[in-house]
């Protein structure tokens, strides 16, 4: 594995690591290994506590999480932590739930990693959006209801969610919005004011991955109001589109047991032998 050596501890260096949407054995082997390998692990609120069980007994663990109006560390000290460790020649892993490109502030993080002359790399993780669709059993694509994707965000530096809402309402497409549970009545209203059918489907998923995932779905006219009455809590993800509508035939995960549920006769499809290679299409 392509570890930096650090036998010269003069010079530390600082990893970026994916812990993915939750469920620790969707992380990559490269981020298990710096885990069992890390001086020090600065970690977010949305790592899971199966992800840190990696960690060596040894390592420093140092929680830098946040939640809706309420952070443990300003982002400005989380990057002077960064900084400063490197620089004592620290083996640093910086674990962020999901990917740290998406909607994780590894961009800014590594802008000031290297404005300081720090070293660091990247270790992508599963985004939270292709994990937990696929334990949701929502595929964000398919040829019949979604040509498209997109991740937004519905919680902005601002607090605000002012999002390209006429972009959002287009069809043949799934939207995904991350920290959006607390606007979800907003996001709707928005999303119908600017031209979607009160009848789309929408899910949110809350601990995605997890033995307590919990999926609901409905319309934008009425998810709101189920949420409500759920007892629903962050972190939650939102799934916007046509696709939503294969939850019930393709739901797989069943959270109790951590393995895949069995699908009732009327959702499996009768094999069918695979027709002749032609010859000429195999040259």
């Amino acid at each position: 594995m392509n570890i930096r050596p650090f036998s010269n501890r003069s010079r530390g260096c600082v990893y970026l690591v994916g812990a993915g949407p939750g469920d620790p054995e969707l992380l990559t082997l490269k981020a298990v290994r710096l885990l069992e390998q890390a001086d020090v692990i600065v970690y977010d609120n949305l790592v899971s506590s199966g992800v840190l069980d990696f960690a060596s007994p040894g390592a420093q663990r140092i929680f830098a999480g946040k939640r809706r109006n309420e952070h443990t560390m300003r982002q400005e000290q989380i990057n002077g932590l960064l900084v400063q460790l490197a620089r004592e020649g620290k083996l640093v892993v910086r674990l962020k739930g999901g990917d740290p490109f998406v909607f994780g502030r590894g961009g800014e993080e590594m802008q000031e990693l290297a404005a300081h002359g720090v070293d660091f790399e990247v270790i992508p993780g599963v985004t939270a959006a292709c994990g937990v669709a696929s334990y949701a059993g929502i595929p964000l694509t398919h040829r019949d209801h979604a040509q498209g994707c997109l991740f937004v965000t519905g919680h902005l530096k601002d607090g605000s969610a002012d999002l390209d809402w006429e972009a959002l309402v287009r069809p043949h497409q799934t939207v995904v919005i991350y920290m959006g549970l607390n606007a979800l009545p907003d996001i709707c209203r928005q999303l119908m004011a600017h031209g979607a059918p009160a009848t789309r489907p929408i899910a949110a998923v809350q601990h995605g991955t997890l033995s307590t995932q919990q999926v609901l779905t409905g319309t934008l006219s009425d998810l709101p109001a189920k949420v409500a009455g759920s007892g629903f809590t962050s972190p939650s993800l939102l799934i916007v589109g046509d696709v939503v509508r294969l939850h019930g035939t393709l739901h797989w995960f069943d959270p109790q047991t951590g393995a895949a549920s069995q699908l009732s006769p009327a959702h499996h499809e009768v094999e069918q032998p695979l027709p002749p290679l032609n010859a000429s299409a195999a040259n």
